[in-house]
């Protein structure tokens, strides 16, 4: 990966939790609408997004769920932060979690997420985007950051 001219983005998965379950959502196949620098199209990922200008880490992943789920998070605290990089892009991502929140998970952007479903952690889909299979990896560890 040629370093001139590029910047590392930070970017946020949000793990939400209901009833023992997680949601994650599947992207859409095809590279142009999956909307990933990661190149994370057809995998499953849980909802997040990158950071705006200006936005704090938790009003940043309000806004991506929201935009993404229609679900309106109540409460989030941060878990964990990574570092994810492939031949792309690299990003910082922070991983927060949040068991409290309001309504239910619709598809809300077609063209980049095209379902959204529960799964419990002992039967994730495959194949799980990696960024967010790093923030369940530190959560079920009940660690901040697991060097590469």
């Amino acid at each position: 990966m040629a370093t001139e001219n590029k910047k590392v983005g930070v970017g946020f998965g949000v793990l939400l939790f209901k009833e023992g379950k997680i949601l994650l959502g599947r992207r859409h196949a095809d590279p142009e609408k999956a909307d990933s620098e990661l190149h994370g199209e057809g995998t499953w990922t849980m909802p997040g997004g990158k950071l705006e200008f200006g936005e704090s880490f938790e009003d940043g992943a309000r806004r991506e769920v929201r935009e993404e789920t229609g679900l309106q998070l109540d409460d989030l605290k941060i878990i964990c932060v990574n570092n994810d990089k492939n031949e792309h892009a690299h990003f910082v991502t922070i991983g927060l979690f949040s068991d409290k929140f309001s309504g239910e998970p619709k598809v809300t952007e077609p063209d980049e997420i095209v379902e959204w479903q529960w799964f419990s952690f002992d039967d994730l889909p495959f194949p799980l985007y990696f960024p967010s299979a790093k923030i369940i990896e530190n959560y079920k560890k009940n660690l901040f950051y697991i060097p590469q």
